[in-house]
């Protein structure tokens, strides 16, 4: 009798980041209230939320730069707290503000960050030399950073973070201050060291466009508690309000169309029907087939999906973020 083959069974790989019941308090004000985190190897993470939510504490923790009063993380498969030097070896940490010596070149901030990494001479010379160009600053390497825009310095600290080729980044509102054509520079940048270099981001902003442009998964934080996690779609999904809205010709037709969908919001002024959708191809398809077995024809259709500030707006109740330094640590 031939032994049946056994397929052994593939071990998930390590996540890069993992925490269990974070809890941090200041005083007798808890920032952080339990909250549990998941990320893949090699994808973009948000964590979204209102001013004072604990977004920047939740970094300051994983990255090691503060103690959790409760809770467990792991980083790279490391314990935050047990191992806080194999997890530094790991990670790149880009703050809120530019941590640059205002005085030095672009060059001399990257030379002096391969010498606090302690790299050899060359590898520094050859790894400032490579990032200068990677992000375009090799015209303005000897330019002191004092005179760069703010977009510069951005990108430059974003480099002085990649210097020891952290395969795990924390981007804490790293393009808070910048302007539209910055800001998505900095995208572009963020999407290519997660693409070509296999980098895991762990993103922290205020911007809901840029979760949404940059995220395979989002999780929203209010007052120190996960109230939502998914995909951008997927917690666009769980808000209610979408619809379709149909336009027609006349009143006639409007008349003759809501008769068939009860839950159709008419508007007789402007000759239009919204019908509570959740904008996917099948509901689409059977609103179209209602609107032929009753020979009505609309003007025109369109789709109406909640965006992540309706997100933000129904699952905080605090309104949509805004640029505001984030003062609750």
């Amino acid at each position: 009798m031939t032994p049946t083959a056994v397929t052994p069974r593939k071990t998930p790989p390590t996540p890069a980041i993992s925490a269990r019941g974070l809890r941090k308090s200041y005083g007798d004000r808890p920032v952080l209230d339990g909250i549990d985190l998941t990320v893949p190897q090699g994808s973009v993470f948000a964590l979204l939320g209102p001013n004072g939510a604990g977004k920047t504490t939740t970094v300051q923790i994983l990255s090691t730069l503060l103690p959790a009063d409760a809770g467990q993380a792991r980083i790279g498969g490391h314990d935050v707290a047990a191992e806080p030097e194999a997890v530094r070896a790991l990670i790149g940490v880009t703050g809120q503000f530019a941590a640059l010596d205002q005085l030095l070149t672009a060059e001399e901030n990257l030379l002096l960050m391969a010498d606090l990494r302690h790299l050899p001479r060359a590898e520094g010379r050859r790894r400032t030399a490579e990032l200068l160009r990677r992000f375009d600053l090799t015209e303005a390497a000897r330019t002191p950073v004092s005179t760069f825009s703010g977009g510069m310095r951005r990108k430059l600290d974003l480099a002085m973070t990649l210097v020891g080729d952290p395969r795990i980044i924390f981007l804490d509102e790293p393009t808070t201050g910048l302007d539209p054509r910055s800001r998505r520079t900095m995208w572009e940048i963020i999407r290519t060291l997660v693409v070509e270099d296999a980098v895991t981001v762990f993103l922290t902003t205020q911007y809901l466009e840029e979760a949404d442009q940059l995220a395979d998964r989002i999780a929203v934080l209010d007052h120190g508690r996960l109230v939502a996690e998914g995909t951008a779609d997927e917690l666009k999904r769980i808000v209610p309000g979408g619809h379709v809205r149909l336009r027609f010709a006349d009143l006639a037709a409007l008349d003759a169309a809501a008769r068939h969908f009860r839950a159709g919001a008419r508007d007789p002024e402007e000759l239009t029907l919204r019908i509570p959708s959740d904008g996917s191809i099948p509901t689409l398809r059977a609103v179209l087939d209602v609107l032929d077995d009753a020979a009505v024809r609309a003007e025109s259709l369109t789709v109406h999906t909640p965006d992540l500030d309706d997100v933000f707006l129904t699952l905080t109740g605090h309104g949509t973020p805004d640029t505001t330094t984030e003062m609750t640590r």
